[in-house]
């Protein structure tokens, strides 16, 4: 079999947290270009379903979940609902995720909290649950976490130490389930992707300088589209990666590299 056959994902069922927009969106638009049937899961129930309409019109297969990925019983629900569409479960894509920039020194324990909660929690929730049913059908499949490059520097000028921190664990979280369920032919990866322009940071007045600084700062001098990371997620997602797990995918232009 060629790698463009073995890059397909026809036949495999999917989720995407986070799915509706931004990053989330532009990787279950690549998993079902690739041949894949998605579940969008997201709390923005309508834009959900908007982009599940979407993926339907490339002929696939996809439904919209509402779920708060820091909940247990929400994500068991939704997995239990997504094994009820679809019948089983091969790719997870834990990407839900949120930055408060705020100085250490101001931060309350709440602010703290939402985003270790979200991102780190989050994770570990909907990638425990992935593989819970991985583990019950007994052939395998592959997780993919969405980390940061802020899991490998402090970025400036902006303070961001709970975000930092947050993808940091998911970086060692990913590497601990790769171990765990190496066995059983579950894959673990991450990918690390830099400063994306996606819709939503593009559109804030409040970034424009932000984003500025950081154009001036990337050897490419450009932010990253939400476009650059589909590769990456259709080769993690399928078959053609069956010897990666316990990755960390970095994909910002270079930028960590100064």
């Amino acid at each position: 079999m060629g790698i463009l056959e073995r890059m397909k994902l026809d036949g495999k069922k999917a989720f995407v947290t986070g799915g509706a927009r931004g990053i989330g969106k532009s990787i279950a638009t690549a998993l079902a270009e690739a041949g894949a049937d998605v579940a969008i899961v997201d709390l923005d129930i309508e834009e959900a379903k908007q982009t599940a309409e979407e993926l339907k019109g490339l002929g696939r297969q996809a439904i919209a979940v509402k779920t708060d990925v820091t909940n247990p019983v929400e994500v068991n629900a939704m997995m239990a609902e997504i094994v009820g569409s679809f019948g089983k479960l091969d790719i997870a894509f834990c990407n839900a995720g949120i930055c408060i920039n705020v100085p250490a020194s101001e931060m309350t324990y709440e602010q703290w909290k939402k985003v270790i909660d979200i991102n780190l929690g989050g994770v570990f929730l909907t990638a425990q649950a992935a593989g819970k049913q991985m583990l019950k059908q007994g052939h395998g499949g592959s997780i993919v976490n969405t980390a940061s490059m802020s899991a490998h520097i402090v970025n400036t000028p902006q303070p961001q130490c709970s975000y930092n921190a947050s993808k940091a664990g998911v970086v060692q979280l990913t590497k601990s389930l790769a171990v765990e369920w190496a066995e059983q032919g579950i894959r673990v990866n991450s990918i690390s992707p830099g400063y994306i322009g996606t819709e939503l940071t593009l559109n804030s007045p409040s970034l424009k300088p932000l984003i500025e600084q950081w154009n001036a700062m990337s050897p490419v001098g450009r932010m990253g589209r939400p476009d650059e990371l589909q590769a990456i997620a259709v080769y993690l997602a399928g078959d053609a990666s069956s010897f990666a797990t316990g990755g960390d995918f970095i994909i910002d232009g270079g930028f960590t590299c100064i």
